[in-house]
């Protein structure tokens, strides 16, 4: 899958010690886990039913993950635990911008969020070096205006692209 960037990222922190790897192909159902955890859940606002991941419209993201030859995944490991993973592909989902240009999903178990140690900016970082590496021109996502990770987008490189009222489209161009 991303045979040409193989290594692995170590981050030294005094509370937490993390890698950032290549997803194995066993992992790949994490991903319907990761999904959910991805889902931006406003303060005060009851979270959807776990089922929710099976709805074609949040399947794009997963089903039949590693089989189409543009998905790429990450996983951020603590102590030998998943903690996040950053997937892409090119599909047909909201941010699709053209069929050059692969679709980006993260998501932090929310233990792992917020701590200051970089967790999400790093896979982030990771995904976007791997797909320069890869020959890609540009990558994209969408996100809730409201969502606090449009910060960490930006400063990742991230543009708004297009809107919506509740969302961001955005792009990287990854030159």
């Amino acid at each position: 899958m991303i045979n040409e960037h193989k290594e692995h990222f170590f981050k030294e922190n005094e509370d937490m010690n993390y890698i950032i790897r290549e997803i194995k192909e066993s992992e790949y159902p994490l991903l319907e886990e990761f999904l959910y955890e991805a889902i931006f859940v406003p303060e005060g606002i009851e979270p959807p039913p776990k089922s929710i991941v099976k709805t074609p419209e949040l399947q794009v993201y997963i089903n039949s993950f590693g089989t189409q030859k543009h998905d790429r995944a990450l996983i951020a490991e603590i102590n030998n635990k998943a903690a996040g993973a950053v997937w892409v592909r090119i599909m047909n989902d909201y941010e699709h911008i053209d069929d050059k240009t692969p679709s980006f999903a993260i998501s932090l178990y929310k233990e792992y969020r917020g701590l200051g140690i970089g967790i999400g900016t790093e896979m982030m970082r990771k995904m976007l070096c791997v797909l320069k590496g890869c020959g890609y021109e540009k990558a994209s996502l969408a996100v809730q205006k409201a969502n606090y990770a449009v910060r960490m987008y930006q400063k990742v490189g991230f543009e708004i692209f297009g809107e919506n009222e509740e969302e961001y489209i955005m792009v990287n161009h990854l030159h």
